[in-house]
């Protein structure tokens, strides 16, 4: 970025109205990216460190606080400087689409403005997707330590490519074979891109009571709720190989007629 500014500099210098700037951007562009990508991706692992400095060791306060005093700084925050960088990178390319916008559609200028317009999206996606991936495993992680798998094969939860779609309450029929009467069991779903887990919750933690491969072994169907004498929400759950290696089916009622839908139509996505 140093190199960037001093090149933007000597621009400047050559003359106060400068007229283009998109050759610069693009010369930088892949050391923008090799930068600018790791630097954000790592954000929110930058803050929470920082958090934990200034909560826990005084002598790192102090210091901060009086780098921050320090006029230089103009009363900007420590905080306000890290993120400096992802802000800069976003003005980058608002400069650049509003001189495209000023200049003549005949210049020659256009289709460099361009190319940099779109080498400066590519950084700031490749930022989003990278702090989107940091988010997904750092959801795993968590979650997999809340998941007690007792007597069931355990899976690992954590792994490359997974991320959790969908979460949350069901109940599960049951018939009491002595009173051939229905009863709900509280269970809840964990829903990722390739794998279905099924708990009983216990706040915080969940014990695990079947799972499944996505979307191989999971179908659904819907049921004559009516005509079964069942709940309206009610849908069938199809584990064509649980985590006995046997098929098993069981009845879901949804909380509500919109959660059956989201959660039919999540268990029969193709990922």
């Amino acid at each position: 970025m140093r190199r960037f500014l001093i090149d933007l500099e000597i621009r400047l210098g050559e003359c106060v109205l400068i007229s283009r700037v998109e050759d610069v951007v693009l010369q930088h562009g892949s050391r923008f990216h090799h930068l600018y990508v790791p630097y954000v991706t790592n954000m929110m692992y930058q803050e929470t460190l920082v958090n934990q400095l200034l909560e826990q060791n005084r002598d790192f306060l102090y210091s901060i606080k009086k780098l921050e005093s320090d006029p230089t700084c103009q009363r900007q925050s420590l905080k306000s400087f890290l993120v400096l960088p992802f802000q800069r990178i976003t003005r980058i390319k608002l400069i650049l689409q509003s001189i495209l916008k000023l200049t003549e559609p005949d210049s020659d200028s256009v289709l460099n403005l361009k190319k940099a317009i779109e080498a400066i999206h590519e950084i700031v996606t490749a930022c989003d997707e990278g702090i989107r991936k940091i988010k997904q495993i750092e959801e795993l992680v968590n979650l997999e330590m809340l998941l007690d798998f007792g007597k069931v094969k355990a899976v690992p939860v954590v792994v490359s490519g997974r991320f959790l779609v969908r979460q949350g309450p069901m109940r599960q029929l049951s018939v009491e074979a002595s009173h051939s009467r229905l009863s709900f069991i509280s269970i809840h779903l964990h829903l990722f891109n390739d794998l279905l887990i099924i708990s009983s919750k216990r706040a915080p933690r969940f014990t695990v009571l079947d799972h499944a491969a996505l979307a191989s072994h999971v179908h659904v169907e819907r049921l004559n709720t009516e005509a079964l004498g069942l709940p309206a929400d009610s849908f069938l759950l199809h584990l064509s190989q649980s985590h006995t290696g046997q098929p098993t089916a069981v009845i879901l009622v949804a909380h509500t007629s919109s959660d059956k839908e989201k959660w039919m139509k999540a268990l029969s996505s193709k990922r």
